[in-house]
């Protein structure tokens, strides 16, 4: 089982910058995929970054740029570092792991509110 707590989420204007951080439990940290989802128009979320065990790293195409995701392994953490925020970057930011033998996304964090004014 792996749980998982974000914090970072608040208020910021447009243009500002907030880093989410996500901590794990779990003795094999290094070896999960690990990604921060939001809430999407059309659908239940959507992934906006993913980081797997080996470093790979994807980003959903309305982050790229300004959104980076990194990972200490040491500390079980997981980071989101958003710069240029817009007011559409407004949601419930959730973290979530996978394990190399899941193909889905079974563990998740309870989500940090992120609230971008114009």
């Amino acid at each position: 089982q792996v749980q998982l707590v974000e914090s970072g989420g608040g208020l910021v204007q447009a243009g500002g910058s907030l880093r989410l951080s996500c901590a794990a439990s779990g003795r094999t940290f290094g070896s999960y995929a690990m990604g921060w989802f939001r809430p999407a128009q059309g659908k239940e979320r959507e992934l906006v970054a993913s980081i797997s065990g080996g470093g790979s790293i994807w980003y959903a195409d309305s982050v790229k740029g300004r959104f980076t995701i990194s990972r200490d392994n040491a500390k079980n953490t997981v980071y989101l570092q958003m710069n240029s925020l817009i007011p559409d970057d407004t949601a419930v930011y959730s973290c979530a792991a996978t394990t190399p033998d899941e193909n889905s996304w079974p563990y998740w964090g309870q989500g940090t509110q992120v609230t971008v004014s114009s």
